[in-house]
């Protein structure tokens, strides 16, 4: 059997659920609509507070643990229950939320190619990082390394950035980004990559 054609299946996954990551489960997800093809990845930016890196912030917010009193600005996100699939840290390190066979809350109103509602197709990985800021090599590498596999086990065709099925809405990752390394380092994948992949 091809493994792209099981959910969750092929080398290194068990129930949508990645062997190179380390789990921490979130309570944020549901099913995803039967018979959907999961094609699609949707690349995120993201820092708690914003533009600090390294505590449990992030964390926290997709396992509805954060101390909303803790710093002024998660005032403005009380009560926000979202996930992930994956976040990669500043220095590499790879989480993982939601098994990809699942349907996690990362996208919200969004579409891509004529179709609505992303997180009912799409992967969502964010990247520990400020919209418009560089973001690391490490990330990139296990970027790289968790893309790989995702196209082994799912029929993915496409990455795209929060900002592009969501335009008007997000920014995010943003220009720091760098689209075309990415999408040169993983030509062989086929994937269809944002037309505009050069970072500024």
């Amino acid at each position: 059997m091809n493994p792209a054609s099981a959910p969750g299946g092929g080398e290194g996954w068990q129930a949508g659920w990645w062997c190179g990551a380390q789990a921490v489960p979130s309570p944020n997800f549901g099913p995803r609509p039967a018979g959907v093809a999961i094609d699609l990845v949707v690349l995120h930016s993201i820092s708690l507070p914003p533009g600090e890196y390294g505590g449990d912030g992030i964390v926290r917010l997709f396992t509805n643990t954060l101390d909303w009193s803790a710093h002024p600005y998660y005032e403005g996100i009380r009560g926000l229950e979202v996930s992930a699939h994956f976040v990669i840290r500043r220095d590499g390190q790879l989480l993982q939320f939601v098994s990809c066979d699942d349907r996690a809350w990362h996208a919200g109103r969004s579409a891509w190619q004529g179709r609505e509602n992303c997180n009912d197709y799409a992967i969502g990985i964010e990247l520990e990082g400020l919209e418009g800021e560089p973001f690391e090599v490490v990330q990139y590498e296990a970027l790289a390394r968790l893309l790989q596999a995702v196209a082994r086990a799912y029929p993915v065709r496409a990455a795209m950035g929060h900002e592009h099925v969501a335009p008007g809405r997000k920014r995010d990752p943003g220009p720091g980004f760098d689209w075309s390394a990415v999408s040169t380092r993983l030509a062989a994948l086929g994937w269809d990559w944002p037309p505009r992949t050069t970072a500024r």
